[in-house]
């Protein structure tokens, strides 16, 4: 038997995109499972207890969000009992809500139960983001049904981010470069580089962002894992992390050095900045997408290091790498769905330049770009030169 719960609140995300994109996907009932896509259609619920880790006893956390086709009234919510607590201090928009689960199996025998009374010839679900023993628990409550893979439909219903959104990536952006620069000011000689990752996952989590990932290189090395290397006088450091605030990724790369840079540093790192800067020109709304790739270009092509470089432009959000799709030969693979279609206001680019020089190192510069009507607008946008430490290890 169902909790019901009635509705608080108009859905957070806009109902007719969602319509129309299953429409255009051929879907009736949408199951989403994965976290970040269910924070998103939940209005911004994560599991405290689980927002970690998703093991617990012989199973797993599976939180369970059910959407038919042109009726946001008969959304669902299915999910752990942990849960209950944040429900009772703020209830969901959805009418139905079931939060007496445990494990992956029963709480989609529940959704499914739901699922098969609204009666679906087509059911999408995150293939990429449901566990085997609930896949086999939904197929069999609903053998009539095709299940079609939702990962793009969901891709899509997220490109373009609302002004909270975009301010939650803005803040996210800004407390990185915070972060990045206050390591960089109290650590010099001798540090090494898991120190450096473990002070940048304090520094960020002290300033409220959840610590992602920190890829760092040093020296003339191209290995960016944390170890027991230590920077020294005249080396290069890049730092890229990711943290993020409330679910939404910045993701950014700067630079350091002990000491000051010599002449090659600072024209190689120069070289890069007029990259970014020439990649950023063409972004605003209307534009293809591909034109990021065009403007950048040239400046590779001329460059005598033109071998070394990597230049990368992806979409960002709750997920690095989602939509808008501007390449087919970056490091994920994808279709460049949006290379040849115009860019829309409220889609979030990152824009990364690398070098990978084989006497000088690892240098690199990455920024995060929201499309604007009328152009754009960077995250983060300092300490694009070289920053210099700032104390002893």
């Amino acid at each position: 038997m169902l909790d019901v719960t009635k509705p608080k609140s108009i859905a957070p995300f806009d109902t007719g995109r969602l319509d129309q994109v299953m429409d255009e996907a051929g879907i009736d009932v949408l199951v989403a499972t994965s976290k970040h896509n269910v924070q998103y259609l939940l209005g911004g619920h994560r599991s405290f207890f689980f927002d970690n880790m998703d093991a617990i006893g012989i199973g797993r956390y599976l939180p369970v969000f059910v959407y038919p086709k042109g009726a946001p009234q008969k959304a669902a919510y299915f999910g752990h009992g942990m849960e209950t607590y944040q429900t009772q201090l703020k209830p969901f928009w959805v009418s139905e809500v079931n939060t007496k689960s445990g494990g992956s199996v029963d709480v989609m025998q529940k959704a499914a139960d739901y699922v098969r009374g609204l009666n679906p010839k087509r059911v999408g679900v995150e293939l990429a983001f449901i566990p085997a023993d609930s896949a086999a628990t939904l197929r069999k409550a609903i053998p009539d049904a095709e299940l079609r893979d939702a990962l793009f439909t969901l891709e899509r219903l997220r490109v373009r981010k609302t002004p909270g959104e975009l301010e939650k990536l803005r803040l996210a952006s800004e407390l990185v470069i915070d972060s990045m620069l206050a390591v960089i000011q109290s650590h010099g000689a001798g540090a090494t580089k898991a120190e450096l990752t473990e002070a940048l996952r304090r520094e960020e989590t002290s300033r409220g962002l959840v610590f992602d990932y920190c890829l760092i290189a040093a020296g003339s090395s191209h290995n960016r894992a944390p170890s027991d290397q230590r920077w020294e006088k005249g080396d290069p450091l890049s730092i890229d992390s990711g943290g993020n605030y409330h679910g939404y990724i910045g993701d950014l790369a700067r630079m350091a050095i002990v000491g000051e840079p010599d002449t090659e540093q600072e024209d190689l790192l120069a070289e890069i900045e007029a990259t970014q800067q020439a990649a950023f020109k063409p972004i605003r709304a209307g534009v293809n997408g591909i034109e990021i790739y065009a403007a950048a270009e040239p400046i590779l092509k001329k460059s005598k290091h033109h071998n070394h470089y990597e230049f990368l432009a992806h979409g960002m959000g709750l997920v690095s790498h989602e939509a808008p799709r501007l390449t087919n030969s970056g490091p994920v693979p994808y279709d460049a769905y949006d290379a040849q279609r115009p860019l829309e206001a409220g889609m979030v680019i990152s824009v990364e330049t690398t070098l990978l020089h084989p006497r000088r190192g690892f240098i690199k510069l990455e920024d995060t770009v929201a499309v604007t009507p009328t152009g754009h607008e960077i995250y983060g946008n300092r300490a694009r030169g070289w920053n210099r430490a700032g104390g002893a290890a």
